[in-house]
């Protein structure tokens, strides 16, 4: 199901083109985190030891995932095959967890796809775009907004978490309430597990 973003279609539009003005490419965002990692900082504001911690960790995490990342032969024919002219916008920071572990995959796929340009801006710097493509009234990241640049039409916005992931958060909600931090360290044993198949998947449908 597509999901719903809070501002008309011709608003949301003239957001994107504004937004991608200032936009990174995956190489200035890595160069970006890695800088923070080295000065003990993170992207945004708000700059505390645990969001250097997480960035140094997201980082290091990163360069693993840009190295091991492995695509089956049938997602990559998908992708070299992509005949559309899209734009892939991600709304990140450097101390997200689940933007680490997803956007090696986001860049990965949309290298092999020649129609598909990766752009990313960080969520701070652009609290109407963040806004207007909400996760269940929150301001979650990451978010990947696909633009269809032909027609001008938004195909579909994912994150934060893949499809598995999420359903698995929402459970665990349903059931606790809240997320603990024993349920955190089970999410990224998931993911490590996982090895960014889920998140390919969901990925390949953006171009159905």
């Amino acid at each position: 199901m597509k999901n719903k973003v809070i501002l008309e279609k011709e608003n949301k539009i003239d957001l994107l083109s504004e937004s991608l003005q200032k936009a990174f490419t995956y190489s200035e965002y890595r160069s970006l985190v890695e800088t923070n990692a080295t000065n003990g900082t993170s992207t945004g504001p708000n700059q505390s030891e645990a969001l250097s911690n997480y960035t140094l960790l997201n980082h290091s995490r990163m360069k693993r995932l840009d190295k091991t990342i492995k695509i089956s032969e049938e997602v990559q024919e998908k992708f070299r095959n992509f005949t559309g002219d899209h734009t892939w916008l991600v709304i990140t920071e450097s101390w997200c967890g689940d933007a680490a572990h997803s956007m090696p995959a986001m860049n990965a796929l949309a290298n092999i796809a020649p129609g598909i340009d990766f752009k990313v801006v960080l969520r701070d710097e652009n609290p109407i775009l963040i806004n207007a493509f909400q996760f269940n009234g929150t301001l979650s990241i990451p978010r990947l907004i696909a633009l269809n640049n032909t027609s001008q039409e938004i195909v579909d916005v994912w994150g934060p978490r893949p499809s598995i992931a999420t359903q698995m958060v929402e459970e665990f909600k349903t059931e606790f309430g809240a997320l603990t931090s024993q349920f955190k360290q089970d999410l990224q044993l998931w993911y490590n597990k996982d090895k960014m198949a889920n998140i390919i998947a969901d990925l390949a449908n953006l171009i159905d």
